[in-house]
């Protein structure tokens, strides 16, 4: 009789909570390490901040979360829902299609105790190294913290699950910036927006937290300036809010807290956030040089899921209308029931995709960016014959609409138009 696989989960967020169901579905044996003393991840509310707000300093006290506290998703239910679980007909109290980060925990914790999760999951356990046992590549060492215990225990495969916004991308390269002698903070470290009252603050970024954050912030602070580097954004005041406006890349900042953008506007600001985004951290992989971490592209992996050397024995999974299918392909493939490409087949393959982003003019930290890639989304549930709702695939063929078609300050309110309340 075959020995079954003894596999480490790192996480206990959604991703974690995916991987270790399907693994356990396919009789693995699962051990889930979470470095907090609760299951969700960063859908765990924190109400604490670093107490440096750039999070900078590496010996600073992380908090793992980065949810404000009035966060609600920019996915509807039904695209944060499971095949067998969905979020769409739970009842938790909320109004509306988007979901409050309360309900999304909620939902969580239902769907681990409803498939017995909790058990697999060690708490208040951190990871502190994962490393190769040899050259062969048939076991990994995993080290870990629990409540200042060291354990170090052998493993037939890892599946990372660990969060991807708890270390901060900051705007650096804007020319001084890194001297500016006022207050500065990451959205990492953005809770509620009193501390922001009366206030003339630059935000720079224009994805989803820039815009939802300023808005919030516009309630109470006297100015409220937001920079974004992107060639298409349109410089103007908002119509919403008579203290808002958007601007182009900033030129420069002067020590004398006078910050000027490029479309020639100049502001005497009080504080920088930089909602800019966050890097991969991953210190505890410890592979020889294997898999790199640069920013945000993990590198190389197969479907940007399995790195060609240590496949299937090490893999990643990624964001929500994805994970469940990735995760089912991976415990598929550590229990046989298919087959990968050669190791130089994979290679080959992640080469291709490095050099497609190149000719497309795509940057490096984008190479993950995988939830409205249609293409790939359709092959990876044809992996193990999954097969997507009707409804659920023009869900997210109208959502990539939406995006496209009103941008990233109003592709919610036009999806909600059709879907929504």
């Amino acid at each position: 009789m075959t020995r079954s696989l003894k596999v480490a989960v790192i996480g206990a967020g959604v991703a974690g909570l995916v991987a270790a169901r399907e693994l356990q579905r396919e009789s693995l044996q699962v051990v889930v390490f979470e470095k907090s003393h609760q299951l969700g991840g960063t859908w765990a509310y924190d109400a604490r901040v670093e107490s440096d707000l750039l999070g900078i300093d590496p010996n600073r006290d992380v908090v793992h979360s980065s949810l404000y506290k009035s966060l609600k998703t920019n996915l509807p239910r039904e695209l944060m829902s499971f095949t067998d679980f969905k979020f769409d007909e739970k009842v938790y109290g909320g109004p509306g299609m988007y979901a409050g980060h309360e309900e999304v925990l909620k939902f969580l914790n239902d769907f681990a105790r409803h498939f017995e999760l909790i058990g697999l999951i060690r708490f208040n356990t951190l990871v502190t190294r994962v490393e190769v046992v040899d050259l062969d590549i048939t076991d990994f060492v995993v080290e870990s913290n629990t409540d200042g215990v060291n354990y170090v225990e052998v493993f037939d495969a890892v599946v990372v699950c660990t969060g991807r916004n708890t270390q901060p991308r900051l705007a650096t390269d804007i020319p001084g910036i890194k001297t500016w002698p006022r207050k500065q903070m990451h959205s990492h470290n953005y809770r509620v927006p009193e501390p922001f009252r009366d206030q003339i603050v630059v935000v720079i970024g224009n994805g989803p937290s820039a815009v939802d954050i300023s808005r919030e912030i516009a309630m109470v602070a006297k100015e409220v300036h937001m920079s974004s580097r992107s060639p298409l954004v349109k410089v103007a005041k908002s119509d919403k809010f008579n203290n808002m406006w958007q601007h182009s890349k900033i030129n420069c900042v002067s020590e004398d807290g006078w910050i000027t953008f490029q479309d020639g506007f100049s502001i005497d600001a009080d504080i920088i956030l930089h909602c800019t985004g966050y890097k991969l951290h991953l210190p505890f992989l410890r592979i020889n040089g294997i898999v790199s971490v640069e920013d945000k592209r993990i590198g190389p992996l197969y479907k940007h899921v399995f790195p060609p050397r240590l496949a299937p024995r090490l893999a990643f999974t990624f964001p929500f209308i994805i994970m469940e299918c990735q995760s089912r392909w991976i415990a598929h493939a550590l229990s046989a029931k298919v087959s990968l490409p050669s190791e130089d087949e994979m290679l080959s393959d992640v080469l291709k995709y490095y050099e497609e982003m190149k000719e497309k003019g795509l940057p490096e930290h984008s190479t993950h960016q995988l939830g409205f890639q249609l293409d790939y989304i359709d092959w990876m549930w044809a992996q193990t014959g999954m097969v997507m709702e009707k409804n659920i695939r023009n869900m997210i063929e109208y959502w990539i609409y939406c995006l496209m078609t009103a941008g990233i300050d109003g592709y919610m309110d036009l999806f909600s138009q059709k879907y929504g309340i």
